[in-house]
């Protein structure tokens, strides 16, 4: 069986976004670009260190190799939902980010969770066991990416202030009050 390779070198639109309600939401990575649209399902806790993986990634990128990447020319943010129709292409497994200094482009790939228990071989570029999202992103579209990244992890349900769980509007049973509502 061959696996895809799904390519944007740039995308027109990069993001993450969600569908449906605080505490039913499903969360999805969507690349758009030449007549394209790849959407693919992931975890919110995968979006979440997606964003803060990208934010340390640009950081050591300006240490080692001595670039800017302050974002001067910064596009406005994308707040749009979703584009449709929102046809899951594959759920993500494994995240992989590099940064190449000759392009000064970030890459991610996101990497579909396999039948396997063999991890997917993020060195070999021609690697076909998975299907695969790849986005070649400038700096400034990486910092836009973890800006709405951030902003769409941080709308879900509030926290609890004990345990860190989501909190229903009718609360929760909290592991730290012994099962207790609060």
């Amino acid at each position: 069986m061959t696996h895809q390779v799904f390519a944007f070198e740039p995308p027109e639109r990069f993001v993450a976004g969600t569908v449906g309600p605080p505490g039913e939401r499903e969360f999805f990575l969507q690349a758009r670009g030449g007549g394209r649209l790849v959407t693919v399902a992931l975890e919110k806790v995968q979006v979440a260190l997606l964003a803060e993986k990208l934010d340390e990634l640009l950081g050591e990128a300006t240490r080692r190799f001595g670039l800017d990447l302050t974002a001067t020319g910064q596009p406005p943010p994308d707040s749009d939902p979703l584009d449709l129709p929102l046809d899951e292409e594959f759920r993500v497994g494994t995240l992989g980010l590099a940064f190449d200094a000759d392009t000064v482009t970030v890459i991610i790939e996101a990497i579909a969770v396999g039948d396997d228990d063999q991890e997917p071989d993020l060195e070999d570029e021609f690697s076909t066991n998975r299907d695969r999202l790849r986005v070649r992103l400038t700096p400034q579209a990486t910092r836009a990416f973890i800006e709405r990244s951030r902003l769409i992890v941080a709308s879900g349900r509030p926290p609890c202030p004990l345990c860190g769980q989501p909190l229903d509007p009718s609360g929760h049973l909290c592991p730290r009050n012994n099962g207790y509502h609060r």
